[in-house]
């Protein structure tokens, strides 16, 4: 896999059709992104509150809410929906075209599956995943406020106004660094698995399920390693 990755940094991607997989990954991948960040606000506001309510207090549940949705319950789940989403995706169609040939094709016509395969769903990973941090954000932001104060009584701008007070960018840096090297997991495993494809329909449903698997694997281990450098 990490020969793999270097031959995609040397590789030279097709724009075109990097700009099809940003489409595919990212704009495909709102809703169900959206979806999973809203219940993500909800289950920060009340682990909040259960857990740290008689610290912190209300008048700062805004301030814990967005250090936990930026920094670790946010990019980390949102990384593993998404390996399910686009790791299974991916490792499905390469894995198909490993198994009907057509990668030993392009090879044979002197086309190369890095540049025009792996690269492009590769770089639409690394780019698109962090863009859907920023809006599942949004919406984890949002729902633990609405939740807040229809079940809490919290004033909005009581919620608003811890986490403006209290704002690091510190959990911004976090949660871009960490999305950014989710995604590059999550396309990298769903390249690599169906790539190495054998045993024609039964591998591609193994190579899914392997790929899917590796990269929640790998995006726990990855949130660990960033966590401890960056705390």
């Amino acid at each position: 896999m990490s020969i793999m990755f270097l031959n995609v940094i040397r590789s030279r991607p097709r724009y075109h059709i990097v700009v099809d997989q940003l489409l595919i990954i990212g704009v495909a991948s709102l809703p169900i992104v959206l979806l999973a960040s809203i219940f993500t606000g909800f289950i920060a506001t009340w682990q909040v509150y259960y857990l740290a309510g008689d610290v912190v207090g209300l008048d700062l549940l805004g301030y814990a809410v967005l250090n936990v949705v930026l920094t670790e319950l946010g990019p980390t789940l949102i990384g593993l929906v998404l390996a399910g989403r686009i790791g299974a995706k991916v490792a499905a169609e390469v894995g198909t075209m490993r198994v009907n040939e057509q990668l030993d094709a392009m090879t044979c016509l002197s086309l190369n599956p890095i540049d025009y395969i792996v690269a492009p769903r590769v770089i639409a990973g690394f780019t698109m995943v962090p863009v859907l941090f920023i809006f599942g954000s949004l919406a984890a932001i949002i729902s633990a406020q609405i939740l807040a104060t229809l079940a809490l009584s919290l004033p909005a701008t009581t919620f608003y106004d811890s986490m403006h007070m209290m704002f690091s960018m510190n959990g911004v840096y976090m949660g871009f660094i960490k999305s950014f090297t989710f995604g590059g997991i999550t396309a990298l495993c769903g390249c690599f698995f169906g790539y190495y494809t054998t045993g024609g329909a039964v591998g591609v449903g193994a190579s899914t399920r392997q790929a899917v698997v590796a990269a929640s694997i790998l995006i726990l281990i990855a949130n660990l390693i960033i966590s401890k450098l960056m705390m």
